[in-house]
């Protein structure tokens, strides 16, 4: 039996599409082992995000070629799709997709062990119409199963290159959608998490008024769904329909994604974010009331060029204002092939670190303090993972829960929060006196 090795980098949509060609594999009669043993396949999906996962990618192909020379390596992905002549020119790689043509990836293969030379078979990504549909044939190995729904991004944020290797904007059929959510939970999960690459975009391209709202209601009442989440989508995007979706259905958990990246109104002009800080503030607000105790989690990126000391103070105050639940902060990187990259008053590495230090600090006691006022409370729990006698999983609120009692993962469990623990709370099964 001929073997296969999967590597996978970046964001949980690429998690989703390596899920779908291990099954592609597995269905050509492909065994799965680990990316650090001989393999005679190896697929590496790479990100594009930042230069650093271009560095990365390279490492990883580097490396998998020292493991076995003779492997046929296939790199697919947006560093492919962004670079497909320094993909080619790495020794070893025999196979190039970009963010296309992932469904006929056996075929590539197949040829490429059949002739020499190297397969290309990465596309101009900016003519693509339609959503490239995989399905799972083999179930992920979590308690949460990610449902990609939307592919491509037309934001055009001035430090992103995913426009350029995503292309347009493409939808999932609601058909579709349903039946692979269908699927997902015969095969036992409880939580489905749509994700995309711009997923507040969803139906835009199909011109017929689908949106968000429609996919949700497609699967929201089908039979064994315990929850359904959402993964980042932008503020603006939140239609009143869905916002009363969220409120009203007991399967939506109460928590949302919503990246801001700047608390400051010059960086986001200059990241040409489509919003100021007071429509973010006021959005916040809107959601708050339309979701009471609605989780809401975002994106910060500190050091962006022509960030000031100043700036940065304004961000931080603004950031504090709008209780978080949750700050993700990433450090400014350039991305060759982005406007930023190339814009003036590039902030210094040391001056960057300071910052990510100091709002690391604020995210951490915005997240404690959060946590703090569920202390009491019992909260439904789908367990996901245990080591050491200790298993851990997350509240519709996205509060990560720990616990020491027998609790099985995969399921959902009401646990009442005692008290502070690592990154989230510790809790016991609630039991009715």
């Amino acid at each position: 039996m001929s073997t296969v090795a999967f590597i996978t980098l970046g964001c949980k949509v690429n998690q989703y599409e390596t899920e779908a060609m291990e099954g592609l594999f597995k269905q050509q009669g492909y065994e799965i082992v680990s990316h650090t043993e001989p393999a005679d396949v190896y697929v590496i999906n790479t990100c594009s995000v930042t230069s650093f996962g271009d560095k990365k990618s390279r490492q990883l192909i580097r490396r998998v070629h020292r493991l076995n020379e003779k492997a046929v390596i296939a790199v697919t992905g947006c560093y492919s799709q962004a670079s497909p002549e320094q993909v080619k020119a790495i020794e070893g790689v025999r196979v190039v997709l970009g963010t296309r043509e992932r469904g006929h990836i056996v075929d590539y293969v197949k040829q490429a062990l059949q002739e020499g030379g190297i397969i290309d078979g990465v596309t101009d990504i900016m003519q693509a119409t339609e959503f490239e549909d995989i399905p799972l044939y083999e179930m992920p190995a979590r308690t949460r199963a990610f449902l990609k729904i939307q592919e491509g991004c037309t934001n055009f944020c001035s430090y992103c290159i995913i426009p350029f290797t995503r292309g347009p904007l493409r939808s999932r059929s609601l058909a579709s959608i349903r039946a692979e959510a269908e699927k997902l939970l015969s095969n036992g999960f409880k939580e489905i998490v749509f994700t995309g690459i711009h997923l507040g975009a969803y139906g835009k391209d199909f011109k017929d008024g689908t949106n968000l709202y429609d996919a949700a209601r497609e699967v929201l009442d089908l039979p064994g769904l315990r929850r359904l989440r959402l993964s980042s989508l932008e503020s603006i995007e939140l239609s009143p329909e869905l916002l009363e979706l969220i409120k009203s259905h007991p399967k939506f958990a109460h928590h949302l994604h919503l990246p801001l990246q700047a608390g400051s109104d010059a960086v986001l002009k200059k990241m040409n974010r489509h919003y100021n800080r007071a429509e973010f503030a006021e959005l916040i607000a809107n959601v708050r009331d339309k979701v009471p105790g609605v989780a809401i989690s975002t994106d910060i990126i500190v050091g962006f060029p022509g960030e000031t000391e100043e700036m940065f103070a304004e961000s931080l105050n603004y950031i504090q204002d709008l209780d978080f639940a949750r700050v993700h902060v990433f450090p400014y990187s350039p991305r060759t092939g982005t406007p930023a990259a190339k814009m003036p008053d590039q902030v210094s590495e040391p001056v960057k670190k300071d910052r990510v230090h100091r709002l690391q600090q604020l995210a951490d006691e915005m997240a404690e303090n959060y946590h703090r006022k569920y202390l009491g409370t019992v909260q439904e729990v789908l367990f996901e993972t245990k080591e050491k006698g200790i298993t851990d999983g997350l509240t519709d609120t996205y509060i990560r829960v720990y616990t020491d009692d027998d609790v099985l993962p995969g399921e959902i469990y009401k646990v009442q929060l005692e008290k502070l623990y690592k990154d989230g709370v510790y809790g016991k099964i609630y039991k009715r006196d």
